[in-house]
């Protein structure tokens, strides 16, 4: 039986803070809330997709692993979606114009 994982923001981003140099530029602690307004801004001006798309795309790919949920860099214009298997957490980092992958850090 799979459990779920359920996170304040503010645990889940302090979470999503932690992660490798070399990846895109989540290394905040907390994520500003302007990233989120910006993130709307952008996807109803039609310059990038949804996050629910890009998690439709996404999440199929990654089968067998447990989506821990996203966090949204304006600057890198990217989503980083969480995920964990057999303990072991991955990052993919997805461009948020395309819905391509971008870097994908275990």
């Amino acid at each position: 039986m799979k459990t779920i994982l359920a996170l304040s923001a503010a645990a889940a981003l302090a979470i999503l803070g932690t992660v490798p140099a070399g990846a895109a530029s989540f290394g905040a602690q907390e994520q500003p809330r302007s990233d989120q307004g910006e993130a709307r801004k952008e996807m109803r001006a039609g310059n990038q997709l949804s996050l629910r798309e890009i998690e439709k795309r996404i999440l199929p790919q990654m089968r067998g692993s447990e989506y821990l949920g996203p966090a949204y860099d304006a600057t890198a214009r990217a989503y980083r979606l969480k995920f964990i298997k057999d303990g072991r957490v991955t990052y993919v980092d997805v461009d948020a114009r395309t819905g391509r992958i971008i870097n994908r850090s275990r």
